[in-house]
């Protein structure tokens, strides 16, 4: 498999995980992380992590709201119990 397709494809699965996670609110991230070992602040740190390998300055405010969203305040206040 080509280096570019393989790419594509993990972000393509990458997506649909947000847009789970997305239509999943009611999931708390201590669940996630009782049951994973990961959660959406986890997937914003690599996230940042990622971007850095490649040159890009995310900050965690600005990965927190690509993964969950939204602000990370306004998703608390909304979703978070």
């Amino acid at each position: 498999m080509q280096d570019s397709i393989r790419t594509e494809i993990e972000a393509a699965a990458f997506r649909q995980l947000l847009e789970h996670l997305d239509s999943r609110k009611d999931v708390q991230n201590i669940d996630l992380m009782k049951l994973a070992g990961f959660c959406r602040n986890c997937l914003a740190k690599w996230y940042m992590a990622a971007a850095a390998e490649k040159g890009e300055e995310i900050d965690y405010d600005r990965a927190r709201e690509i993964i969950y969203g939204m602000p990370y305040e306004e998703w608390k206040d909304k979703y978070q119990t």
